[in-house]
């Protein structure tokens, strides 16, 4: 799929401050080494550049068009195009981080055991992921994808969901980590604008949907989608929509 900067960038501060919590719990005092994996922007990484200063950070995307963004803001730091799913960096990291990015590969066992063998001895594995998948905003969409006339052609796309319980990733990481910080958080997103939410998953969760189908059929799957959702998440009385979204935080020391 092609992402659009601009669409995923519509709510920069909500997506934001999962990273900048997670940063916060990240005690390391002066790594020489930084990875962002999944770095979209470079927002986040450029906050870790600037909590470490004197490090050399590296920002890792699949997608072109993020970097474009990303490469705008001359920040010091190497941008660096590789799929997630095959990256094999040349080095190891004092810091592995990433943030909300995860989530868009298979096979976490593998892809967890693979990441920790890029860590440094003393580095740290930092991860952010949703774990939103059970709510409206996602069940609604599958739900959607999987009832005629589209389940044909999105049968390929639809995904299981991604993220595992946190107790399994504790069993993943804990024979090899030295320490283990795993939580979960549910924010109370409040979004402004008209059905806040289906523009929020449209930058997300919903793209590869939508550019899996024809011209017709996405713009028939899109109206129905956004009827629903807004249905299920209704503006307040003020005019805000309110989106409880649940995310999954992973610190791993080694």
């Amino acid at each position: 799929m092609s992402w659009d900067p601009q669409q995923y960038s519509r709510f920069t501060g909500p997506r934001l401050r999962p990273a900048l919590d997670l940063i916060a719990r990240v005690h390391l005092e002066q790594p020489q080494t930084i990875v962002d994996l999944g770095c979209g922007t470079g927002n986040v990484t450029r906050v870790l550049r600037s909590r470490w200063r004197n490090s050399r950070v590296i920002g890792v995307d699949g997608s072109p068009q993020m970097l474009a963004e990303a490469r705008k803001d001359d920040a010091g730091i190497a941008w660096e195009l590789s799929d997630l799913a095959t990256w094999s960096p040349a080095q190891k990291f004092d810091l592995v981080f990433s943030n909300a990015a995860l989530h868009w590969l298979d096979d976490h066992p593998s892809l967890f055991e693979r990441l920790a063998g890029n860590i440094l001895a003393g580095g740290v594995l930092a991860v952010q992921m949703p774990r939103n998948f059970c709510a409206p905003s996602h069940t609604l969409m599958h739900d959607l994808a999987s009832s005629p006339p589209w389940r044909d052609q999105l049968a390929g796309v639809l995904r299981d969901v991604p993220v595992l319980a946190p107790e399994t990733y504790y069993q993943l990481l804990a024979p090899r980590a030295r320490s283990l910080d795993i939580w979960e958080t549910e924010y109370l997103q409040i979004l402004e604008g008209e059905n806040p939410v289906a523009e929020w998953t449209k930058g997300t969760w919903l793209a590869p949907l939508l550019a899996a189908l024809a011209p017709d059929a996405r713009a028939d799957f899109e109206a129905e989608y956004r009827r629903r959702v807004a249905r299920a998440y209704p503006r307040q009385p003020d005019g805000r929509t309110l989106f409880p979204f649940r995310r999954l935080f992973i610190v791993a020391g080694y």
